[in-house]
């Protein structure tokens, strides 16, 4: 994230949000939009694109919670929500939805730097991990489609599996393409064929 972080503030209380608003300002790194009226918050928040957004709410509903998450995009960046009251298993719902950060007894300034590092901290970590777990599945599915191709080759030319998979790779080189694509060319040919 940039030296200065863009924050988006959704409070409807405007003294707690020129309070917050001041305290994020002091500490010299925040740069902060309030949103009063939450009604059309994902155009507001995709309009101004922010690193960071900050919900403060005095006791919601699971249906708020989730159009709340929603618009603030939890899987684009660190969403930390402030809660006066929790009702029975809205801490779940909210981290389960990609909130960073669900906090329990209000927005209080002094806490805001802490808890903000710890969310995108938070927010990292996930995101690295959904990363992860993405190209691991794209690396089976691809590992997968490379036995089929093999196995078609086997089949076609009477060769063994190491012999397949040298003829893969060596086509691959050949057309400067990957040998998965390679495969899957391979592959959606005798689907065709078929």
């Amino acid at each position: 994230m940039a030296d200065l972080l863009s924050v988006i503030l959704v409070e409807s209380d405007p003294d707690r949000a020129t309070q917050v608003s001041e305290a994020l300002r002091a500490l010299g790194r925040y740069q902060v939009h309030v949103i009063a009226d939450p009604t059309r918050l994902a155009k507001q928040i995709q309009a101004l694109n922010p690193d960071v957004v900050l919900i403060d709410l005095e006791n919601p509903s699971r249906d708020m919670l989730e159009e709340l998450t929603l618009a603030s995009g939890p899987l684009e960046r660190p969403v930390a929500m402030f809660v006066d009251q929790s009702g029975e298993g809205l801490s779940t719902s909210a981290i389960e939805a990609g909130v960073s950060a669900y906090v329990v007894d209000g927005m209080q300034p002094a806490r805001l730097k802490p808890i903000l590092d710890a969310a995108i901290a938070r927010f990292n970590m996930v995101h690295r991990m959904r990363t992860e777990l993405a190209e691991t599945k794209r690396a089976l599915e691809e590992r997968k489609l490379i036995d089929r191709a093999k196995g078609l080759i086997m089949k076609a030319r009477g060769i063994n599996e190491e012999e397949a998979y040298a003829l893969l790779r060596k086509t691959a080189m050949d057309k400067n393409k990957r040998v998965a694509d390679v495969a899957q060319a391979l592959v959606t040919a005798a689907e065709l064929l078929s």
